[in-house]
Parts: structure tokens; sequence; C-alpha cells
């Protein structure tokens, strides 16, 4: 690996450590609040939207200039949104705009490692990214829990450093004044980014080419036959695991009798699991084996109807190490090859928005869904049951269109190689 790919994972890492933060932060401040319950949800919902309104727009400003200056520019933006909420902006909005943030750093994030890197190094450097945002997500939920933590932010406003006036007098104003540094500190290190050398297709003014322009890469990727499988997958993934936060912060209030904070490091145990499986697929996987991982994301589905029966907090975590492993270990090859087919198909930054659009058009599915079932006071046993269920049988069903592509496959080469 180049210098420049441990510089990228870096700026990533101080990046999600903040976004995975302020949504704990978040969810605090709502509860300040006294908002209802079904608004947490909706926080990764409004933090998505930007994903999908603005998919056309944010891979062509990605390969429009330098990644490492979209990276910076999307930081800024972040920035901007935690800002809003330090001062009073409703959580909904602010964190809203952070995703608008998030939305144009991704395409660049991921754009880079195909401009950086030859494709036999994908699936590793997918592994080493997705292993360390997971890793970030632990110790950003990790971190966000600990700064809403009443005896935390007790000792911490105690502080009287003579000569320094913070102007911080709350709980939610500390916690979001550290977070802010974070997305500051990645701000610094996309400075140190190098520049591929790839050259950068002008920026469109027209949304109507924009617009149609994204269509057609959509229409390619879903038509080609392993683009569509990779699609299939990560779009699922993505929208099951935003769903997965909120049913375990439920699962642990419910089942384990934990507090939010207390709750926010069971999310962080699963994320130690992704990060787990995570590396193993780079490790053993090759991008010509990355369909083979299906069965895991089958597992996995399964697996997670074991939650409604767990009551002790070791069994517990146990159980997220599993789940969170199948998941690392069956996403990072379906992410990684579906990376290498959009950039042979259309470019890095128009294929990295096709997928985010659909992955995060799931997230908005996925959570909308949840939040309506638990405005409906349904359970959360009702609810593990039906997404895992959901789950496996989604990725099953993407096993048999995968299977029926390779037969159609074959059926055309057996007839090319009777005509020569």
């Amino acid at each position: 690996m180049t210098r420049g790919f441990y510089i990228i994972m870096a700026a990533q890492f101080f990046s999600a450590l903040g976004d995975s933060a302020l949504l704990i932060a978040a969810i605090a401040i709502l509860r300040d609040m006294q908002a209802p319950a079904a608004y947490e949800p909706l926080l990764k919902l409004f933090f998505t939207v930007s994903y999908v309104v603005l998919a056309a727009l944010v891979g062509a400003f990605a390969d429009s200039m330098p990644k490492w200056r979209v990276m910076l520019i999307s930081n800024g933006i972040k920035m901007l949104g935690c800002s809003m909420m330090y001062f009073g902006v409703h959580p909904l909005i602010a964190y809203a705009i952070v995703g608008l943030g998030a939305a144009a750093y991704s395409p660049a994030k991921y754009g880079i490692l195909t401009e950086l890197l030859p494709p036999r190094l994908l699936v590793v450097a997918n592994g080493w990214i997705e292993g360390l945002t997971v890793g970030a997500i632990v110790i950003g939920t990790l971190a966000g829990g600990f700064l809403i933590d009443p005896g935390f932010v007790e000792r911490a406003l105690a502080l009287d450093i003579p000569g320094l006036e913070t102007g911080i007098d709350t709980p939610a104003e500390l916690a979001i004044s550290i977070i802010g540094m974070l997305y500051g500190i990645a701000a610094l290190i996309n400075l140190k980014i190098p520049d591929t050398g790839v050259d950068h297709k002008p920026l469109r003014s027209n949304p109507v080419y924009l617009v149609h322009e994204f269509i057609h890469c959509s229409k390619l990727l879903w038509r080609d036959r392993l683009g569509q499988i990779s699609l299939a997958v990560t779009t699922l993934f993505w929208g099951a695991g935003a769903t997965l936060q909120f049913i375990v912060i439920k699962w642990g209030e419910t089942n384990l009798n934990l507090s939010l904070s207390k709750a926010s490091m069971i999310q962080g145990v699963f994320a130690i699991g992704v990060a787990v499986g995570s590396v193993l697929a780079a490790r053993m996987i090759s991008l010509r084996k990355s369909i083979s991982v299906l069965p895991l994301g089958i597992a996995m589905g399964l697996i997670v109807n074991v939650m409604v029966f767990v009551h002790d907090l070791k069994l517990a975590m146990v159980l997220m190490i599993i789940i969170g492993a199948l998941a690392g270990f069956f996403v990072v090859p379906m992410n990684a090859l579906l990376q290498h087919r959009g950039h042979i198909l259309m470019g890095a930054g128009h294929s990295i928005a096709v997928q985010n659009f659909n992955e995060n058009l799931s997230i908005l599915a996925m959570t909308g869904l949840y939040a309506l079932l638990i405005w409906g006071g349904l359970s959360v046993h009702a609810v593990i049951v039906m997404f895992g269920m959901f789950v496996a049988g989604t990725i099953f069903l993407v096993k048999l269109r995968h299977e029926a592509n390779q037969r159609e496959y074959d059926s055309v080469s057996q007839l090319e190689d009777c005509r020569h």
C-alpha cells in the first residue's frame, strides 16, 4: 500500500468518528427535548436523504476535481452542521447538514481507491477501509456514550482553568464542541492526501444532463451481471445496518436493562465484529471469489433472530460480535466487486454515487419503516424477527438470481464455442 492510502485511512477515521459520536449526542439532545421516540431513527433518515436527493450531483462533483479537495470541502460542511447543533438548531435539521457533507465525501473516499490502487488490491483496501471505518464507529459510539455520561459531564464542566473561558455550559455544548474538533482534524489530514494525477471531468451546470447521466450509469450497473448482484447486496446491507443501530439500542434497553450510554456500547461491540470480519475477508477472499460469500449474509439474517432470547450481557456481546463478523466478511468483497465493475463501466465517482443512491434509499426505506413500527407500538422482539427474516430471505433471492445469471452466461458461452 502507498503512503497516500494510509493518509486517506487517517482522514476517514476521524470523519467517521465524528459522525458516530454525533449520532449518540443528537439522540441525547432529542431525549432532553422530550421528543417522540420515533424521532430517533428519523435522525438517520435526515442524515441520508442527501445521498438520495443529490446522487446525480455528488458523483459528478467528485470526478470534477482532485479527490482530496472534495473531501476537504465535505468535512467543512460537516463542521457547519455540527456548529448548527451547538447553536440550538433542531438536531434533525443539523444532522441533515452533516449528512450533506457525508454524501459529498463518500464518492471521493471510495473513488480515490480505484485511482490510487490496482484492481488486485481493491479487496484488501476495502477490507482495511471498512475495518477502520467500523473501528471509528466503535470508538465514536463509545465516545458519544461517554460524552453524554452524567459523571463525565459533571467533572468536565466543573474544570476551571485560569484565564480560559470556553463558553461551554451544558452537556450538549461540551459533546458537540469535542465532536467538531474531530471534523477539524479530518479536514487538516485531507490537505495531505496526494493528487492521483487522474484527469477530471468539468462539472456540468445543466441539472437535466446530470440527471440523465446518472440514470444512464444506474442502468449500466443494474444490467451488469456482477454489478447487479453486488449492488443488491450492498444496498440491503447498509439499509439493514442502519436499522440495526436503532434496534440494538432498543433491544439493549428492553432485554438488558441498559441506559442509552450503555446501550450505545453494545453498538460498539457489534462494530468490533464487523471490523474483524472485514479484515478476515481482506486476507482470505480475492476479487474473483467475492460472490462465494453470499451464504454468510443469509446466516447473518437467521442468527439475528437469536437476539430475542438473549437477556445476559456477556452472551449479548458474544452474539453481537458473531453477527458483526458475518456482516463484515460478506459485505467487503461485495463492495470491492461493485467498485471494480463501476470503475470499468463509468468511472469511480459516478459509480460510487449510484451505489450511494441505492444504499441510502434502502436506509431511508428501512429506518422509515422501523420508525413507523415503533410509532405503531410494535414490540422490539417482533421487529427483530421481521428484520432477520427479511435480510436472510432477500439475500437468498439474490443468490438465486446470481445462479440464474451464471447459467445464462454459461449457455451463451457454449453457444459461441459451437459457432466457432
